[in-house]
C-alpha cells in the first residue's frame, strides 16, 4: 500500500507522545494490528481511519488528510465563510462577541485572519499603522509588527512567544510556515522568561488611551463542529487581569448597539 497512510498516522501518534498501546486502546483495537499499520503492512478500512483519528483527536482538517492518504474521500466539508449556510453560526458568534463587551473580543480563522470583532477592539488597534488594517486583517501580524501593537506591548518578548504558539500548530502548512517565518523575525533576541506571569497566564500588557491594561485571554472552538472551516474559527476574548484594569475597562460607557467589525476572507 501507498506508505503515506502509515507515515501520517506514525506522526500524528508520535506528536502526541502516545505510544502504539495508548492509541490501540483508544481506537479499539491491537498494538500489533497499530504496528502493521504504522509500517504499511495492514491495509486499513474507513472506518478504522476515522477511528484511529478519533483516538487521536485530530482536528478535523488532519481527519480529512489522513482519510486521503488511505485512498478515502474526506468526510468533513470546508463551507466558505460566506455561504448562507453558515449564517446562523456567524450570527450566533456575533451575539457572544457583544456579550463580552466592554472587554475586547474577536473571531479568527486558523491563521489568525480577522472574521469579526466587538467595538472594544479598537482598544487593541490604536495607534496601528492603516496598512495593517486593510482587510484582511493577521491579528498576528497586528499584534508583532514594529507598526503594530508591538511600540505599546510593555512585556513584547513574553507576549511574542504566547502570540507564536498558533502558527506553531498543526499540519506543516506552506502559508502557515510563511507566516510564522515573518512574525519570528519581527522578534527581539530570545531573553529570559518574566517573572511577571500571574503564576497561571502571560498577560499582554497594554498602553491604551485608558491607561495602562493588563488582560489574558480566553480562547472558546466549537468542539462539536463537523464542518471545517467553523472548527477552525476561534472567539478570543481578552479579560481583565486585575481590578485596577477592570475598573478602566468597565468605566467606558456601552452602546447600545455596538458595530461590529467583519472582515472579507481570503479566497
Amino acid at each position: 500500500m501507498d506508505p503515506a497512510f502509515a507515515t501520517a498516522l506514525r506522526d500524528a501518534r508520535t506528536r502526541r507522545r502516545l505510544s502504539q498501546l495508548d492509541l490501540a486502546l483508544a481506537a479499539g483495537t491491537t498494538q500489533r494490528h497499530v504496528s502493521f499499520l504504522e509500517r504499511g503492512r495492514s491495509t486499513p478500512g474507513r472506518g478504522m481511519v476515522v477511528r484511529v483519528a478519533e483516538a487521536l483527536g485530530l482536528p478535523l482538517r488532519e481527519r480529512n488528510a489522513l482519510l486521503l492518504t488511505a485512498g478515502f474521500a474526506p468526510s468533513y466539508a470546508e463551507t466558505p465563510l460566506d455561504d448562507p449556510r453558515l449564517a446562523p453560526v456567524l450570527d450566533s458568534l456575533a451575539a457572544l462577541l457583544d456579550g463580552h463587551r466592554p472587554y475586547p473580543a474577536l473571531i479568527v480563522d486558523r491563521y489568525g485572519t480577522l472574521v469579526s470583532a466587538n467595538d472594544a477592539f479598537t482598544l487593541l488597534t490604536e495607534g496601528v499603522a492603516g496598512e495593517l488594517l486593510a482587510p484582511p486583517v493577521n491579528v498576528l501580524r497586528l499584534a508583532l509588527h514594529p507598526d503594530g501593537m508591538a511600540p505599546r506591548i510593555h512585556n513584547f518578548a513574553d507576549w511574542a512567544q504566547h502570540v507564536l504558539e498558533r502558527p506553531r500548530q498543526g499540519l506543516p502548512d506552506p502559508r502557515q510556515a510563511e507566516l510564522l517565518d515573518e512574525l519570528t523575525s519581527y522578534l527581539p533576541a530570545p531573553s529570559p522568561p518574566s517573572p511577571d506571569h500571574l503564576g497561571f497566564a502571560v498577560p499582554l500588557q497594554l498602553s491604551t488611551s485608558l491607561g495602562d491594561l493588563r488582560l489574558i485571554t480566553a480562547i472558546t472552538r466549537l468542539t462539536t463542529a463537523v464542518d471545517v472551516t467553523i472548527a477552525e474559527l476561534s472567539l478570543e476574548t481578552f479579560l481583565p487581569a486585575d481590578a485596577e484594569t477592570a475598573a478602566l475597562l468597565t468605566a467606558q460607557p456601552t452602546p447600545s448597539a455596538a458595530p461590529r467589525t467583519t472582515q472579507p476572507q481570503p479566497t
